[in-house]
């Protein structure tokens, strides 16, 4: 009997920890969270510092060391750091330290960037414009995946045709995809790309429905719409445009992407850990509205990221936690972006509520799953403060819908977990019911650092039920349609009928 008492808290331990999400390691809501590393950060001055090991494996399923660089000389793929990437010559071992990490998160995929703004794109023109150039780098890639043991290549060429490329690069870009994932087949690499999110870009640089047949993921760079180079203030990474016709926001990029043939399941959406910032034209302007309003061609800096008119979510959070700051609060309800105000000096930004609404917008569009650039300016110390806003969008769905008659039908279908048993849920549970209703419980944050990717894991659990409740409460009211013109009694007779034959055809197909 003891020993069978023992067997049982034993399974019960184990499924305990499952539940926690403790076994698996990383998140549980089937999404892809891909999070880019930008390992010079390693490099910034004070609380500033992101080091390798600042990383928390459990909020990703892919993290992507950026960057690696393309050499001229050889063709090939290269580090651009050999002392913070490599062993040799007593150097930090970055690649290895990074991939080092499955071994204890078995869920992590890691793999390696090639490109980035700095980079420029007439190279990587050049190298993608010959079949001999193309199938070069393709070797070094794989020899250098091989060496090094990433799980795969993430392409960031900014970007084709552009900044000094040729028209070519479209067909050449597409052509270089092929390739290398023709080469990854067989040792079941990855393949991934970050693209472009401006329609020019869009346009011009890609051949959208042969990339999505190519690469695994398409990880858009949903941020950098606006800036200091528009002088007027702009939203960094607006849901919606400023008008109907913008073509300068997340939802026209995910809209256009998936009507020129990307797959969504392949779609990863990518999110700021970061904002930008201002410096009026007009100090004295009372009202900021985006578009509009003009500024500077100039911003100001972050203490940590020290990069004019950038300013991580790691500075803008110590910024407005400082019990003496001067920042007003203001929230763009079009564009649902938070956005500060010092006197002349203005940051448009992503905070937790605006995060979660992208997030939201991603599941509605059944997209693959989310992208950060980049982790290391969250706020990865836990110096900031709570916001309590997160979930208010949410909370407004949930209100209006919880009292409907046609949600009280659709609960008896979904087989909710029951709140009356609270202390037996799992912590990502946010929708439960009691007593024939739906209650939604708010995600309490067990840790104080990473606000944002912790919002972002969150968030996309909330969404996923959300967006199940909703689909549930379409399907009973189109069940209880009822044509104008038609018997009710004679639609029930005729479901009955077909529910008869084919019992009927159930029952034969037994017996035989």
């Amino acid at each position: 009997m003891v020993g069978r008492k023992c067997l049982l808290l034993t399974i019960f331990a184990v499924l305990a920890s499952v539940l926690d999400g403790q076994t698996l390691g990383g998140p549980m809501h089937g999404k892809v969270v891909v999070c880019y590393v930008a390992t010079w950060a390693v490099y910034r001055p004070g609380a500033g510092k992101f080091d390798l090991s600042d990383i928390d494996p459990t909020l990703c399923t892919h993290l992507i060391y950026s960057f690696a660089g393309l050499d001229q000389s050889t063709g090939g793929i290269k580090s651009l750091d050999p002392w913070q990437d490599l062993e040799k010559d007593y150097g930090k071992g970055g690649y290895k330290r990074l991939v080092s990490l499955k071994a204890k998160y078995p869920h992590l995929k890691v793999t390696v960037a090639i490109g980035g703004w700095n980079e420029g794109s007439s190279k990587y023109s050049e190298m993608a414009s010959k079949n001999e150039t193309r199938a070069k780098f393709v070797q070094s890639v794989v020899q250098f995946l091989d060496t090094y043991n990433f799980d795969g290549l993430d392409l960031d060429w900014e970007y084709p045709t552009k900044r000094g490329g040729a028209p070519e690069d479209k067909a050449n870009y597409v052509a270089m995809v092929k390739e290398l994932k023709d080469a990854f087949e067989s040792r079941g690499y990855i393949l991934t790309a970050a693209l472009g999110a401006g329609k020019d870009t869009m346009d011009s640089a890609y051949d959208l429905a042969k990339l999505s047949r190519y690469l695994d993921f398409i990880h858009m760079m949903c941020y950098d719409y606006h800036g200091t180079w528009d002088k007027i203030v702009g939203a960094n990474a607006p849901l919606r445009g400023t008008t109907d016709d913008d073509v300068l926001s997340v939802e026209y990029t995910i809209k256009y992407m998936l009507s020129h043939g990307v797959s969504p399941y392949k779609l990863v959406l990518g999110l700021p850990l970061y904002g930008r910032n201002f410096y009026l034209t007009n100090p004295a302007e009372r009202n900021i509205k985006f578009g509009v309003t003009p500024v500077k061609d100039v911003g100001f800096s972050g203490p940590f990221t020290r990069e004019n008119g950038f300013i991580g979510y790691n500075e803008i959070c110590m910024e407005i936690t400082n019990k003496s700051s001067k920042w007003s609060h203001h929230w763009d309800e079009r564009s649902s972006t938070a956005y500060l105000r010092d006197n002349d000096r203005v940051i448009t930004y992503d905070n937790p509520r605006s995060i979660a609404i992208k997030v939201k917008m991603a599941i509605d569009y059944g997209l693959g799953g989310l992208m950060v650039w980049s982790m290391d300016t969250d706020d990865f110390k836990g110096s900031c403060d709570k916001e309590a806003d997160t979930y208010l969008d949410y909370v407004e769905r949930y209100e209006e819908i919880k009292d409907d008659p046609v949600l009280m039908k659709a609960l008896k279908n979904l087989k909710l977990p029951d709140a009356n048993r609270i202390e037996n849920l799992s912590r990502r549970t946010s929708y439960v019911a009691a007593n024939n209703k739906l209650h939604l419980r708010l995600p309490e944050p067990e840790y104080s650092n990473y606000i944002i990717m912790r919002t972002i894991n969150d968030a996309t659990t909330l969404a996923l039920e959300e967006k199940r409740i909703f689909d549930e409460m379409k399907r009973v009211t189109k069940e209880n349609e009822v044509t104008p013109g038609d018997d009710p009694g004679a639609s029930s007779m005729m479901y009955g009928s077909v529910l008869c034959v084919a019992m009927g055809v159930l029952l034969l197909q037994v017996l035989v």
